[in-house]
Order: structure tokens, then sequence, then C-alpha cells
């Protein structure tokens, strides 16, 4: 190997631990302070689809909404060390099928080291980075952190980030007042918050919205989920 490649290397090694360095730090940051702006926000913004968001603190979201998210998004959440490890071999099995699946593979734990500190993609590097980030948060924040997280920047409408300014938006009130059936409609268009109409709600999203709610039932009495809805 010549003496110019070695360079190379070792200042690509260098960056590398620079890097690495510092997104640790802003990890550990983040557990007490909310992000300025994540990629997918900036998009909007720059993409003039607009920028509304309002971060609040994870008592001032309405236990419904809380309930929602995990019984839509991540029913394990409470549980798993933020990889659900059935779901994702059933992905695999399942690729290229054509059927309905009620939920994917991605954690909400997984969605957040994706919306907060990675873009939006498939790529291998991106799922690769998105698999050290969720270790990290799931180590250094935990559970309640990483929800309320979640329901801070997760983009629930054109331009609209988080459960506060999507709660004023679609129901002219704040997250803290939202109802079941509420918090249910709003979380039944996370998956394409641009397409689907939430109020007033189109077919799908009350007939997924009915089924929220009735999930939602089925979890609230288990010891694990009680503890973040306190």
């Amino acid at each position: 190997m010549s003496l110019k490649i070695k360079l190379i290397l070792r200042k690509a090694w260098k960056v590398f631990l620079v890097l690495f360095a510092a997104q640790l730090v802003y990890i550990i940051l983040l557990r007490w302070v909310d992000p300025p702006i994540t990629v997918t926000q900036f998009s909007s913004w720059m993409e003039k689809e607009g920028l509304t968001r309002d971060y609040i603190d994870i008592d001032d979201m309405s236990p419904n909404i809380r309930l929602a998210v995990i019984a839509s998004e991540d029913q394990l959440f409470p549980d798993h060390n933020g990889f659900d490890i059935a779901s994702i071999k059933e992905a695999f099995v399942n690729k290229g099928k054509k059927f309905k699946r009620v939920r994917g593979a991605s954690t909400i734990s997984q969605q957040v080291a994706k919306n907060v500190f990675l873009w939006q993609g498939r790529s291998w590097i991106r799922k690769g980075l998105e698999a050290y980030t969720t270790f990290m948060i799931e180590l250094v924040w935990g559970k309640r952190r990483i929800l309320e997280m979640y329901l801070n920047v997760s983009e629930m409408g054109k331009g609209v980030f988080g459960i506060e300014a999507a709660s004023r938006y679609y129901f002219k009130k704040s997250a803290k007042q939202l109802t079941r059936t509420e918090a249910a409609l709003i979380t039944a268009g996370l998956p394409n918050p641009k397409k689907y109409r939430i109020n007033p709600p189109s077919a799908y999203v009350t007939q997924r919205g009915e089924q929220i709610v009735a999930q939602m039932g089925n979890l609230e009495p288990d010891v694990d989920i009680q503890e973040l809805l306190k």
C-alpha cells in the first residue's frame, strides 16, 4: 500500500471518528433538548409544503394519543430493545407478496432514529445508521423520551409536525384534550399523512381509527403500557 493511500485512509478514519463522536454527543444532548430541526422538516420547508410544529412535554400530551400510537405503530414498544425481531423476519419472508399488514416491522424507536437523525430512504447505509442510532437512543433516552420525541417530530399532515400542531390543525384544541377517537383518527393517517384525510375523516381513516380504538382497549390494562400513560 502506497504512502499516499495510507494518508488518505488515515484522514478518512479521523473524519469518521469526529463524525461518530459528534453524533454521540448530539444523541446525549437530545435526551433533554429538542432538535432544532430535522431533515424531513427542513425538506418540507424547502419544498414549500410548510413547517408547523410546537414541541411539548409528554405530560402535555393526552394519554389517549400515547396509547393510540403504540396500539397502531408498535404494540411491543414497552418490551423490545428497539427492534421487533419477529416482524422483521416476517417482512423478509413476505417480501414481494401482495398482502395487507396491520403494521410494518419498523418500531417507534426506529422511526424516531430515522426522523430525528437521518433522512428518508431505503439504502443499506441509512439502514445501518438507523440500527446504530436506534440502539443508542434506547440505551441513552429510555422509552418515555423516545415516545415523547416520536409524538413531537412525526409528520402528521402536509407540513404539520408533532401532535400539538396536528391537534390544533385538525380539531382546534391542545394535544392534552384529545379524545380517544380523535387520537385514533390522527394516528390512522400516520402511514401517509399527506394522503389521508383526518377531519372530516376519509372512509379508510374512519375504519382504521375504529380498529385502533379497539386495540387501545386491549392494550390499556397492560402494566408496562400504563407506565407510559402516567
